[in-house]
């Protein structure tokens, strides 16, 4: 007899599973019955929200659905905040749970994990959300969720009852619904093409916006940029894809200098981005430009629904991209002044407390080139986000946009690590934010992740402090003591710097960890 836990982990195997983050408890024993010998990889967390945040960071990194697996009740709830960073991200996660089993649930009789209606509470935020009933139930229960993950992407639950996980599978069902292959769209119809390739053929001063959807688009892009000669913003998660480029600006629409280059345009494409305030007007100022006469490309119908637009183009980023760029007759303009003009703009709104971070960033992206940089919220990730040119496309995520959870950072980095594991990874934290998920570290160690944890250390909730003084508030709550991370790397078994905040001492310090590879700290003193 196969039981449905053995099937269970076949069948994320079929579908292109290779890892999954976790913690083990009396409630999953039967699920993790099948994992020794399935040639998965299990990596044991010290929290499950730490599991949702690795699943992430493998994710984004890997290109195709992480994995993670927790307990029923606690476990699933300690998820809840991961899957809805994962949400707001458009990262696509698969949390599966034990749940009590079909006959007790929502009667109140005291069960140990007992929540009134746990797949209600999992879906309120997750894309899909279901419970296999049965062995025959499981195949396509899993083809429904990765089905849910395609396209835009997002989290979704899964859970599994008690008294289902070791009962008889039977059958199973080849997989409907690979990870790595999203939906093909049949496209755009012609008249749609035709009427955006032709606006865009008409403008004098194009802009474009490229956000986290066209990370894989880079080529696509480029091409279409240099043809129109239009500049392109880059949000947070789309930095890096004309790094370097005359036409690009890695800076947010949220600074005005980046909406005065909006506001002249007469016409904007806006690909793979959202809109949403933590990119466009994190500084809730409200005066956003009007878009309403952009053309937009999305995987989503529903995202394109939420802003008006002349034209809109669901479907693949790159594909759409290469198709609108066909038969537009390459020009030369003042796209590159433009662009200039705006990033010489937007350094000097950032303000010299930012700068003097951003040139720490430049230092650590010349010392480790082509890394991966995942941040918790932190003050060098928020002037990050404002403004900072990264080498390498979808190299440069963090949590301080959309839902912004603190404690992200260390298990992210942990999971894009292994996600890329001949690639460096930078885990770039604040004292504070690491004190969220600081047991991670010992994670990072027994999986032996190339992650250098840089430790931002102002002795407190700098940015949140600095807020508070702002508006005349008492500044309370944001001096919490920092660990000393020398005595707590050394516990851990890593390597550890102390530096000033000095964009050589950081370059050396990242240079001489990458030189001994594993896991290693930097901290960095900066108040």
């Amino acid at each position: 007899m196969v039981a449905v836990g053995r099937a269970l982990v076949e069948g994320l195997k079929a579908r292109g599973v290779s890892v999954i983050f976790g913690i083990p408890g009396v409630h999953t024993v039967e699920l993790y019955r099948a994992l020794p010998g399935s040639g998965l990889r299990h990596v044991t967390v010290r929290h499950e929200q730490a599991a949702g945040f690795a699943a992430d960071g493998f994710a984004r990194v890997a290109g195709r659905p992480g994995v993670a697996l927790v307990i029923t009740g606690p476990g699933a709830t300690n998820a809840l905040t991961p899957m809805a960073q994962a949400r707001a991200d458009s990262v696509p996660i698969l949390v599966i749970s034990g749940v009590n089993p079909r006959a007790v649930q929502g009667r109140g009789l005291g069960h140990l994990h007992e929540l009134p209606d746990q797949l209600a509470t999992m879906a309120s935020v997750a894309l899909h959300a279901e419970e296999v009933a049965s062995g025959a139930d499981l195949a396509p229960a899993l083809d429904r969720c990765f089905a849910a993950m395609a396209g835009r992407g997002g989290p979704v639950h899964l859970q599994v009852p008690l008294d289902v996980m070791a009962a008889e599978a039977g059958p199973q069902a080849a997989p409907a619904v690979l990870p790595a292959v999203s939906p093909v769209s049949p496209g755009p119809p012609l008249p749609d093409l035709a009427r955006a390739r032709a606006l865009l053929a008409g403008a004098a001063r194009p802009v474009i916006l490229a956000g986290g959807g066209a990370k894989r688009a880079g080529g696509a892009l480029r091409a279409l940029a240099e043809a129109l000669d239009a500049p392109v913003v880059m949000t947070a998660n789309g930095r890096g894809l004309l790094h370097g480029h005359p036409l690009g600006v890695p800076a947010s629409a949220s600074l005005r200098a980046v909406r005065g280059l909006i506001a002249a345009a007469d016409q904007v494409l806006a690909v793979g981005t959202e809109l949403g305030p933590t990119d466009y007007d994190m500084y809730g100022r409200g005066g956003l430009p009007d878009l309403s006469g952009m053309i937009r490309i999305d995987a989503d119908a529903d995202q394109l629904a939420r802003h008006p637009a002349a034209v809109t183009l669901q479907g693949d980023a790159a594909t759409l991209l290469a198709a609108l760029a066909e038969g537009l007759v390459p020009r030369a303009g003042d796209g590159a002044a433009r662009a200039e003009a705006t990033r010489r703009a937007a350094w000097d709104e950032i303000g010299p407390g930012y700068r003097a971070m951003v040139v720490m960033l430049d230092a650590l992206r010349g010392a480790l080139p082509g890394a991966i940089v995942v941040g918790d919220s932190t003050q060098p990730v928020y002037a990050g986000n404002l403004y900072y040119d990264h080498d390498r496309p979808g190299g440069w995520f963090n949590a301080a946009t959309g839902y912004g959870a603190l404690g992200y950072g260390a298990p992210a980095a942990i999971g894009a690590a292994l996600a890329a594991p001949d690639t460096p990874v930078v885990c770039l934290t604040g004292d504070g934010g690491l004190q969220f998920s600081l047991a991670e570290l010992m994670t990072a160690r027994d999986e032996g992740v190339d992650v250098t944890f840089v430790v931002w250390n102002n002795h407190g909730y700098g940015e949140i402090a600095e807020a508070m003084a702002a508006v005349g508030a008492e500044v309370l709550g944001c001096d919490p003591t920092p660990p000393d991370f020398a005595d707590l790397a050394r516990a851990c078994g890593l390597p550890h710097q102390r530096i000033t905040a000095d964009p050589a001492a950081l370059a050396q310090a990242l240079m001489q960890t990458r030189a001994t590879r594993g896991p290693a700290m930097i901290e960095v003193i900066a108040g």
